[in-house]
């Protein structure tokens, strides 16, 4: 969110300055802006840094998720395991396949998928587990692929938000990305922590899929615009299968190798600004701060608040918008929404399906958790160009709104 009034906070805000805007004229005057060298010396750049064999730029992260969907065999009338909880884009994916998305509720400390509650969903129409790293927090990948590996189901990672966070893996850190599962696919979106304008990344070990990712993203084009401009002979492309129009372009990716050089510094000041949250909030009765395991560093993409009640949320929202400070709602789920066909139990599955859960439109008493946090949850600003003075604003904003709004619910009910 972005105002031209100077003491406007925003909930988050890209870093782009004179390096992005140079990259970018540089490709305009090259005379190609389309998928070409910038787009390749992106993806190997980015493959190097999260430490996977192939990395893969697409449209969107949403078109990422898409293609990994496809690679690994997802069809019609499959069913992924996912959670409700997460932007619509996780359960759309699923969809474009015309697979259907089977949602187990997420952990009420940790906010991503309960892994406890995986298995009793698995069965003969399950085709893949495609897990969230919400808002950067990365999730239990230690427990969740050796059980798919159990059930020789692939894991597909929406790291759409996780750019830069870490997993303790065999003693060593490791990046999101590198990949743990099977594919991993990020977002590149102005909201994420390095952007691209809009954007996405596959990332993988596997030969074949990074080679059908390529395929599929350029209509199906058997062979790229790039070897054809370069070429000294006639040369004429086929379409052997039905592909996508989810190429990056080389503006995109030039901006992409710029922000992939500035990814360190944003790390460290967004972890440095979580922790004086962390630090600072901690006195506050009646809200539950976000909970890092001890295996896992977020990228703190966003810095989630649970408050005690619900009632609370639009309240303190709008009395912080009314001093100049954005803020977001916690994150939605997709269950509650008409896109997801509420209103027809075969558009989606909750892990109480089989067993006869009665999920009403916008409500499923399986899925608790995820309706709790969205219904709890403020997501307070945080961005690399906030400094300490500012987020001491947005702190001692939110506690007098917080205390102010506790007096005017005992008020009320009194």
């Amino acid at each position: 969110m972005i105002s031209n009034d100077s003491s406007f906070i925003p909930v988050a805000k890209p870093w782009l300055d004179e390096s992005e805007a140079l990259a970018a004229q540089r490709v305009i005057l090259s005379g190609w802006v389309t998928q070409g060298s910038e787009v390749n010396k992106f993806e190997n750049e980015f493959a190097a840094y999260v430490g996977a064999n192939y990395a893969c730029a697409v449209s969107s992260c949403t078109t990422a998720l898409h293609l990994a969907l496809l690679a690994v065999g997802v069809k019609q009338g499959d069913e992924v395991i996912t959670v409700s909880q997460s932007y619509i884009a996780t359960a759309n994916s699923i969809r474009y396949c015309a697979a259907i998305p089977v949602f187990v509720d997420v952990c009420s400390i940790t906010h991503n998928i309960d892994v406890d509650k995986i298995e009793s969903v698995i069965n003969s129409k399950t085709r893949a587990i495609l897990c969230v790293h919400q808002v950067g927090m990365p999730c239990d990948l230690q427990a969740i692929i050796p059980l798919a590996k159990s059930y020789g189901l692939p894991v597909i990672e929406d790291a759409a938000c996780a750019i830069g966070s870490e997993i303790l893996w065999d003693g060593e850190w490791d990046k999101i990305g590198k990949p743990h599962g099977d594919i991993a696919c990020f977002s590149f979106h102005p909201r994420k922590v390095v952007t691209t304008g809009d954007g996405g990344m596959i990332t993988t070990n596997n030969s074949e899929w990074d080679k059908q990712f390529r395929l599929w993203r350029q209509h199906g084009m058997s062979i790229p615009d790039t070897v054809r401009h370069h070429s000294t002979e006639v040369v004429f492309e086929s379409y052997p299968v039905m592909g996508y129009n989810y190429r990056m372009t080389d503006i995109q990716a030039a901006i992409g190798r710029e922000q992939l050089k500035k990814l360190p510094v944003m790390l460290e000041k967004r972890r440095h600004l979580a922790d004086r949250y962390s630090k600072q909030l901690i006195h506050i009765n009646d809200i539950r701060l976000p909970h890092q395991p001890a295996w896992a560093r977020s990228n703190w993409q966003s810095y989630p608040v649970t408050l005690s009640s619900s009632k609370l949320q639009r309240t303190v929202m709008q009395m912080l918008r009314d001093q100049n400070i954005a803020t977001r709602r916690g994150v939605m789920c997709a269950h509650r929404e008409k896109a997801l066909g509420l209103d027809e139990r075969y558009e989606w599955r909750c892990e109480g399906f089989y067993a006869g859960c009665k999920c009403n439109p916008g409500s499923c008493e399986k899925l608790q958790n995820s309706e709790y946090l969205q219904d709890h949850q403020v997501i307070l600003p945080l961005y690399h160009q906030m400094t300490e003075s500012v987020q001491d604003v947005v702190i001692q904003s939110f506690d007098v709104c917080i205390a102010s709004s506790h007096k005017s619910m005992v008020a009320t009910s009194s």
